[in-house]
């Protein structure tokens, strides 16, 4: 089966991830939009990146393998120990979303000339956390933001998107919180979708995407997430 072309009229139409090409790419539409977001990701399908050239399709894709952090295999480094001891960070939770996305979009990444992180997706992504869907957990210094990570809260599972940094250890303090939550609330898994060095580091490793898509199953048999993220989010204010 080659390359699909998702048509905007049906979005929650997506095809088989195991139908991926070598790279992971399965399909490609000039548009994103919340309803398509939700069932990709549902589906184990996520978008990546917009075309630099003519004609800017989307591109939606399945890796194998697929990076997994499970809650209970996260790793606590002496330096992000010694952070937490600290106390340095105020951590808050879905308090500034727009704001996270905005900083990992602009975060200069190593080996990485532009972001991925488009308007459009800056957009839908927003109107998902309106929705509930989409959430945010930030770290602040001095009433400032300077770390933060975004994803998505399904069921049991989290997807994570990105994640930025403005002073050391930011980034991993928000993760170490997530962590927290998600043990607290019996997540099974945050998504990591492809390995590097840095997910690595903190417990994430990879799966066989056949496995992955039978733990995905499992983990968003329902749709709304098992977090409270409304409690969350006041007790964080």
């Amino acid at each position: 089966m080659g390359l699909v072309f998702l048509e905007n009229e049906i979005p929650e139409i997506l095809p088989d991830p195991e139908l991926a090409d070598s790279s992971g790419l399965v399909a490609v539409s000039t548009n994103l939009g919340t309803e398509r977001l939700v069932a990709a990701y549902r589906k184990g399908i996520f978008p990546w990146f917009k075309m630099e050239n003519l004609p800017h399709y989307w591109c939606w894709y399945s890796p194998n393998p697929r990076m997994l952090l499970y809650p209970s295999e996260f790793k606590i480094s002496r330096s992000l120990k010694q952070t937490l001891k600290q106390n340095r960070f105020q951590i808050k939770i879905d308090q500034a979303f727009p704001e996270v996305m905005r900083g990992c979009a602009t975060a200069k990444r190593p080996q990485q000339e532009s972001t991925w992180i488009e308007p459009e997706m800056e957009l839908d992504y927003t109107l998902l956390h309106h929705q509930g869907i989409t959430h945010s957990v930030e770290a602040y210094f001095e009433n400032q933001l300077v770390g933060g990570l975004y994803g998505l809260a399904i069921g049991r599972a989290f997807f994570g998107e990105s994640m930025f940094h403005q002073l050391p250890e930011a980034s991993k303090v928000c993760m170490n919180k997530l962590i927290e939550i998600a043990l607290t609330y019996e997540i099974e898994f945050i998504d990591c979708q492809v390995n590097n060095p840095f997910l690595k580091s903190l417990g994430a490793r990879e799966v066989p995407r056949t496995v992955f898509l039978r733990q995905l199953e499992n983990a968003t048999k329902q749709s709304q997430s098992v977090i409270n993220w409304d409690e969350l989010a006041a007790s964080s204010n």
